[in-house]
Order: C-alpha cells, then sequence, then structure tokens
C-alpha cells in the first residue's frame, strides 16, 4: 500500500466503553472489516449494522457474508438505543445488510429503530444508511414518513438518509450485483424529496472509474438532490473481493472534493480512508470549507 494509507489501531480512549456497549450488536465496524475502527472505536463511535450479518447480495467489493439470512430479533431497536444511550451519542449512524428476502426490504426495522432513539433523545441527530428496497422504495419511505409523524415536533428533524451509489455506472455488474444505478437515483430522489430529510451518497474510488466518470456520478446526484457526498479509497477487504486498480493519491481526492463544493454538496468529506459513516456527526458550513 502507498505511504499514505495509514490504518489508526486504536484501543485507548473509548474504545473499551464502545466495545462494551455494543456488544452482541452487529456493527459495520466488525462485519465489513472497517479501517477505522480503532480510530472512531476510540471517540466512542461506531456503525451500528441492523436486521443480521448475513446479506441477501454478493457486491464485489464487500465482507460481509452473503447467503439466505434466518436471523431476526424484534429486541434489537430497544437494545440498539440503549447502546446508543450509553455511549452517550449525540448523532448515531444506522445500516443494514439486504435484506431482499423481507417484504419491506428491512425498512420496518429501520423505523422502529429511529423511533426508539429519537423517543429517548429527540435532539439525537440521526443517519440510516439503507439498502435501495428493490421493489419496495415508496413503501419504505411511508413507513419512514409515518414514524416521523408519530413522535413529537422536536424529534422531526437532524435526520439524514443516505443510500451508497459506490462506484459508477460501467462497473455495477461486477461490484454491484442485484443492484441498479437507475434504481439507486431514484431512492436518494425520493429521500431528497422528504421534509426535513438530507440525502446521502458515498463512492468508493480506485476500483477502476475515470475522472471523467466520478464527475458525471457527482453530477447525476447533485440532479436528485443529494447533498450530502463522502468519497474514500476502495481497499480489498479479502482476496475474494475485487482487486484494487490503482491508489488515489490524496490531492486527487482533495479536487474532488472542490468539484463537489463546486456543484453545490453542502457536507463532503474526501479522502483514502474516509466512509460513509466517517465523521459522518461532523457539522460543516459549505462556504467556509470551500474557502
Amino acid at each position: 500500500m502507498p505511504p499514505w494509507i495509514r490504518q489508526k489501531l486504536g484501543g485507548g480512549g473509548h474504545f473499551p466503553d464502545t466495545a462494551r456497549a455494543v456488544d452482541g450488536l452487529n456493527t459495520v465496524c466488525d462485519e465489513a472489516r472497517c479501517p477505522n475502527k480503532g480510530e472512531c472505536w476510540s471517540r466512542g463511535t461506531a456503525t451500528f449494522m441492523l436486521l443480521g450479518d448475513v446479506c441477501t447480495r454478493a457486491c464485489g467489493f464487500c465482507a460481509v457474508k452473503t447467503g439466505r439470512p434466518t436471523w431476526a430479533d424484534a429486541d434489537e431497536p430497544r437494545r440498539v438505543a440503549e447502546a446508543a444511550r450509553r455511549m452517550n451519542l449525540s448523532f448515531v449512524v444506522l445500516t443494514s445488510v439486504n435484506r431482499d428476502d423481507l417484504p419491506d426490504g428491512g425498512a420496518g426495522g429501520f423505523a422502529e429503530t429511529l423511533e426508539r432513539l429519537r423517543l429517548a433523545r429527540p435532539d439525537m441527530g440521526v443517519e440510516f444508511l439503507t439498502p435501495d428496497f428493490r421493489n419496495c422504495q415508496r413503501e419504505a419511505a411511508d413507513r419512514f414518513v409515518a414514524t416521523l409523524a408519530r413522535l413529537p415536533a422536536s424529534a422531526r428533524r437532524d435526520l439524514v438518509w443516505g443510500h451508497n451509489v459506490e462506484t459508477v455506472p460501467r462497473l455495477y455488474r461486477e461490484a454491484r450485483k442485484g443492484a441498479q444505478y437507475a434504481r439507486s437515483l431514484d431512492l436518494l430522489q425520493l429521500a431528497a424529496s422528504l421534509p426535513g430529510v438530507e440525502a446521502k451518497s458515498s463512492l468508493m474510488l480506485g476500483l477502476g472509474e475515470t475522472r471523467e466518470e466520478v464527475l458525471a456520478v457527482l453530477a447525476d446526484l447533485r440532479a436528485a438532490g443529494v447533498a450530502r457526498l463522502s468519497l474514500g479509497q476502495y481497499l480489498r477487504p479479502s482476496p475474494d473481493n475485487l482487486p484494487v486498480a490503482r491508489y488515489v493519491h490524496p490531492d486527487e481526492f482533495a479536487q474532488f472534493e472542490i468539484d463537489a463544493r463546486e456543484l453545490g454538496f453542502t457536507w463532503v468529506k474526501a479522502g483514502p480512508l474516509v466512509r460513509s459513516s466517517y465523521y459522518a456527526e461532523e457539522v460543516q458550513d459549505a462556504q467556509a470549507n470551500a474557502a
């Protein structure tokens, strides 16, 4: 790996407390072998992965297990909310495996967890990073809207709905099996249309995409109403996953951040070790960052 890829092992700070708080729950930090686990857990943050640890899809870049899920836990929303309380989180990120086996694609699990979190702490910022919900996007959105309607007014804000396009359309067949670029854009446009919700997406670089292809995707995301963006380096999690085509220099990431801000994204994180939920709680000022 190039010298700018430096993974912090962590272990100090809040790491032991975070480990205890998430014990018995799934995190994307572990299941996806995130390189930032040490840093984030030491800061007292983690990304909860709902609906089990087995995914119904087999994306070429992902380390999460693929198969036929049997896992179900009706108590998971309460346990996640309790873990967030124990970690004293003011902002929490929820994601999940793809659950194409469920009629609602798992939207109910997200909605119930969101409700638990906001009832426990109305001012808690929540970002949920969802799958594309394949054939039930509108139903998923309606479920989230209905959940928000039941909450107090103070709990209906600071909500981010993320869905990652991951890469450029040309590479979908090998990198995102079972996904469709247009379907992902449709979901993001739907998310951006909801009152009080910001849409977010993320791309991995280094899979063989060109600069022109990345800029075209960024333009598509803005046209869909996406306000938040993260760009990071693809790192091969195992020999069974897609190889790295190239390591993108930090200067290129810095230029993509400038490009993204010029397109109108209001929140941007770009760098070799950036992942979708990396510093998701960070408050950014678009004009100050552009300057």
